[in-house]
């Protein structure tokens, strides 16, 4: 009997395509040195295999590359230039494979693509400055500064400044004091931030700033009313009224207009009493005239004047009466220490006050920044004449200056505030000199952030309009000149140069514009180019320059000639003495014998010879350079040169009758002795007895 046996049913089994569980992400940023994992992991019947691909070939395993975990990790443990690239996982099985590439690329910091560009705008119109900017990964922040403050900082900006998604900044509108420099820092969180400049120029229609009810003039002494004004473009001239009458001072003997608008009277007298006002113009008009001042005069010298400014475009008027009187100024009671040095965080105060002459009203004292940008009213205290600025930072660093003033005059005195702890202030004066294949910068060092900092720089250069900025330090360290060489020739290329120190990166400096030689031309370029005269030779090594002393001007009074200008409006700190060149027909040469201090603005010369024509400029020289006024013609009137005949002539007839007079004494002193000896010849006593 056969016997039957029973089978078992096959198992079903149910097979699926592999599918992925993790994966990487798409894109990886990453720095040269990181380590990083990726995973891959995938479910399916039967298990997927797992397999990796760079760039479509197979991952080799070596020292710092690693596949674990049944291949789902890839693992690189430093990574290198050559390991950027497309990394793929493919899981498979028999039923089929699927695939997932991630791009591991090298993280890079914020480049600004399109930077802020210089603008002038008129008062009240609407500034945009762009700040575009590119980053990997593209998270990018972009703040802006003006003047080293951020902007919603600004109190006079916060309620017109607008901060837009691409970056630009937006002023609307512009008023007058918004003049400076804005900055714009973009960042991603990768690498040092990176920042551009730009200048706004904010120009308006001529105005009186300040209109004194009352002015007072020395009786029988030179005296100026002043009629205060500010203008962007700058101030062309100035019109005055006095007792509601055009005054005419260049058909009045003793008065003239000075360049900077205000009224010089060589030698106050009782017809210079009166009401003036003052209307200032500039090439885009003015804004009216000022208020009256009422100018007074000690011994009858008071009186009532006005002042009309004219431009290209008219004038919008003249200013009110103004009156004159004659009193004594304030004067420092307490000034502030010559130097205060402090560290960042710290607290600083400075001390000032000062007292009223007899008759005048107490002066009102404030204090302000010499180079005019603002106070940070949230950090800085007053109270009467001492100020306090807490949490000092580097934008604190620089001059300030303590103001008195009242309704005679306005007196100033200065110190500087040195912030130490700070990283270094960004270097100026960069030039270039550039050849065919190689340009070479050099600069001057900004503050280093105190005595025990030192600072060593790092150059930034691209082609002009290539978005990509490289980076050169510069060796020997503290070294304040360096030559970029491999460069094309007949490119244009921009340079900026940031100091460091033990505290961090420095401010930029300004970016400057070279262009390297064709080749085959041998010249040598250099940015900004300095005014150079045969007369004046500079030395190679200038260091830093003072301004420009401004306004020279020369007055005829009963004396002499007397020269005056006014000090610079920037670095007049660094001024050690003024020297004062002339010429007529032939080189330049030096008038004064002496060094002039650097307090003093006048200079009384007292031997130009009528008739002739001069031209004169002002040096104000710092310890190893020199900075010149702008030249002035001077003629002098032919009737100087007749008092110098007449002097002359009466010298000579003094001469001829001293000479008569000596020639008669001779005569006699002769004849006298003559007598004496006939007389001795006579005598019996002298006689010979033979």
């Amino acid at each position: 009997m056969r016997s039957t046996v029973r089978r078992k049913p096959d198992i079903l089994i149910r097979r699926s395509p592999p599918r992925f569980s993790v994966t990487p992400e798409d894109i990886i940023y990453v720095n040269l040195g990181d380590a990083i994992i990726l995973n891959c992991q995938a479910e399916g019947t039967p298990t997927p295999e797992i397999l990796w691909y760079k760039d479509a070939n197979p991952v080799e395993p070596s020292a710092t590359i690693g596949i674990f975990n049944d291949g789902t990790e890839l693992r690189i443990s430093n990574i290198r230039h050559e390991d950027i690239g497309d990394y793929t996982c493919i899981a498979r099985n028999g039923e089929g494979q699927i695939s997932h590439t991630a791009r591991v690329i090298i993280a890079g910091g914020a480049v600004i693509m399109v930077p802020p560009t210089n603008q002038t705008k008129l008062e009240g119109e609407k500034v945009q400055f762009s700040c575009e900017a590119k980053a990997l990964p593209g998270n990018v922040t972009v703040k802006w500064y003006r003047e080293g403050v951020y902007v919603k900082e600004v109190a006079a900006l916060e309620t017109r400044v607008t901060i837009r998604r691409d970056g630009s900044l937006i002023v609307n509108p512009v008023s007058a004091d918004d003049s400076g420099q804005y900055m714009c820092e973009v960042t991603n969180g990768i690498g040092d931030p990176q920042s551009a400049s730009a200048f706004l120029n904010v120009e308006y229609p001529a105005k009186v700033t300040f209109t004194p009810t009352v002015q007072y003039l020395p009786f029988r002494l030179a005296g100026v009313v002043q009629c205060y004004i500010k203008a962007n473009p700058p101030l062309q001239y100035v019109t005055w009224t006095k007792d509601k009458r055009l005054l005419e001072p260049y058909q009045t003997k003793d008065i003239v207009i000075m360049n900077n608008g205000s009224l010089l009277f060589t030698r106050v007298n009782q017809n210079h009493q009166g009401r003036y006002t003052c209307t200032p113009y500039n090439a885009q008009g003015t804004q009216g005239s000022s208020g009256p001042m009422e100018v007074l005069v000690n011994q009858n010298h008071q009186g009532r004047y006005t002042c009309t400014p004219y431009n290209a475009q008219g004038t919008q008027g003249s200013s009110g009466p103004m009156e004159v009187l004659v009193r004594k100024p304030p004067v420092f009671t307490v000034e502030p220490d010559s130097l205060y040095q402090r560290k960042v965080g710290e607290t600083v105060e400075m001390h000032c006050d000062a007292q009223e002459a007899e008759g005048t009203q107490k002066p009102n004292i404030q204090w302000q920044r010499r180079d005019g940008s603002p106070l940070q009213r949230n950090r800085v205290r007053a109270n009467g004449g001492n100020i306090t600025i807490e949490g000092l930072r580097r934008t604190d660093f620089g001059f300030y200056q303590c103001v008195a003033s009242n309704e005679v005059a306005t007196i100033v005195t200065a110190t500087q505030l040195v912030v130490e702890g700070t990283q270094p202030h960004a270097p100026y004066n960069v030039t270039a000199n550039a050849t065919e294949f190689a340009v070479t910068l050099s600069w001057l060092p900004g503050y280093s952030g105190g005595p025990d900092y030192k600072q060593e720089y790092t150059i930034w250069y691209r082609e002009a309009g290539v978005s990509e900025w490289s980076t050169i330090p510069v060796t020997p360290s503290g070294s304040t000149q360096v030559t970029i060489n491999r460069l094309s020739p007949a490119t244009t290329y921009e340079f900026q140069v940031v100091g460091k120190n033990a505290l961090g990166d420095g401010m930029l400096s300004k970016v400057i514009t070279v262009r390297t030689l064709d080749v085959g031309i041998t010249r040598t370029l250099t940015l900004p180019s300095p005014v150079s005269e045969k007369d004046f030779p500079r030395s190679p090594e200038d260091g830093p320059k003072p301004g420009i002393p401004r306004n020279l001007t020369v007055t005829e009074i009963p004396n002499g000639f007397l020269l005056t200008w006014q000090s610079p409006l920037e670095r007049s700190h660094l001024i050690q003495y003024y020297t004062i060149k002339y010429r007529t027909d032939g080189p330049w040469k030096t008038l004064n014998k002496g060094q002039i201090r650097p307090e003093d603005t006048s200079y009384l010369v007292k031997n130009l010879v009528g008739g002739r024509t001069y031209y004169f400029r002002v040096l104000a020289n710092s310890v190893r350079s020199y900075e010149s006024s702008e030249e002035i013609k001077y003629s002098v009137p032919a009737r100087v040169k007749h008092k110098a005949i007449t002097a002359g002539v009466v010298g000579g007839i003094l001469f001829f009758i001293v000479a008569i007079i000596l020639s008669v004494c001779a005569v006699k002193i002769c004849n006298k002795r003559k007598r004496r000896k006939q007389e001795k010849g006579n005598d019996p006593r002298n006689l010979l007895i033979t």
